[in-house]
């Protein structure tokens, strides 16, 4: 699924979701292409690798509820994963069939694009749950005070860097700048699209998420604290590197490498603050059978 998020990236900042056409889920028409083009092939790329995913959730959901018992947290999590998918596949569809896509600057993209990435962060939410509920579990110390309202600003705020960023990212693939300070003109020029207005928001999302997710640190220990601050600012280096470059694709796509990297060990994290601590899958005590004395 981060593979296909990734290639999503390369087929954005090149240009290429028309590549099959106006044609959804065949390629111009065909199921494999004939004499396609370079934006061909990356958008047919695109596309079969999201049939590999679509496939590997279908047998990760039959093999979740083999290995599970009813009620497990784990088989909620990976039903969502089927309904998020398909929701993915619809707003794909969208897109195309809708031409949201290459030199669009419509209002309608933005929103479309918005909700896309906001859905597709959801979908990786749900395959990380469903991998991590799949895990040997222990049940959690209780939580501190504030704790469950820390991990869902983090959540919150995060999901919204993720949704503004991808905006951002279109947006310096539809107006690049030729320097940081004319970008910055651009996006405050009264004449400028809503797509590059909105550029500006993602760095005050990021900022917002970059001090809930400090708060929510005050709750963690040991490794999970670790890892969410070295990859937290792993982000803002990477941020920095893909403002100052003028998003290089390489550096947007090691940028948003980075955010699903950080969005999936965060989804891990304030799972057990934002859902209930007692794991489903505990073994129950062995019933012992005693002597009936009359």
């Amino acid at each position: 699924m981060v593979l296909v998020v990734l290639w999503g990236a390369v087929v954005r900042a090149t240009g290429s979701g028309a590549g099959c056409g106006d044609h959804w889920p065949l390629c111009n028409g065909d199921f494999f292409p004939h004499h396609p083009r370079i934006a061909t092939v990356i958008e047919f790329t695109h596309r079969s690798m999201s049939g590999i995913c679509t496939a590997l959730v279908a047998i990760l959901t039959a093999w979740t509820f083999r290995a599970t018992v009813r009620g497990d947290r784990a088989r909620k999590a990976v039903v969502w994963c089927g309904v998020l998918l398909i929701t993915e596949a619809l707003l794909g569809a969208l897109l195309v069939l809708g031409g949201y896509v290459k030199g669009n600057t419509s209002d309608a993209r933005v929103l479309v694009q918005c909700v896309h990435f906001t859905n597709t962060m959801l979908l990786l939410a749900a395959l990380t749950l469903t991998w991590w509920w799949l895990r040997v579990r222990r049940v959690s110390a209780a939580m501190a005070s504030g704790s469950r309202a820390a991990a869902w600003c983090a959540v919150a705020f995060t999901i919204l860097t993720g949704a503004t960023g991808s905006v951002a990212a279109l947006a310096d693939t539809l107006f690049p700048s030729p320097s940081v300070r004319a970008g910055l003109a651009q996006d405050f020029a009264p004449g400028a699209p809503l797509l590059v207005h909105m550029r500006w928001m993602h760095p005050a999302a990021a900022v917002l998420a970059f001090v809930a997710t400090i708060i929510l640190c005050r709750y963690l220990s040991g490794p999970a604290k670790r890892w969410i601050a070295a990859l937290l600012l792993l982000q803002i280096a990477l941020g920095i590197a893909d403002l100052f470059a003028l998003a290089p694709v390489s550096l947007q796509v090691l940028h948003l490498l980075g955010a699903d990297l950080f969005w999936i060990t965060l989804v891990a994290v304030t799972s057990e603050f934002i859902f209930d601590a007692t794991s489903a899958r505990e073994p129950e005590p062995a019933l012992v059978s005693t002597p009936q004395h009359p």
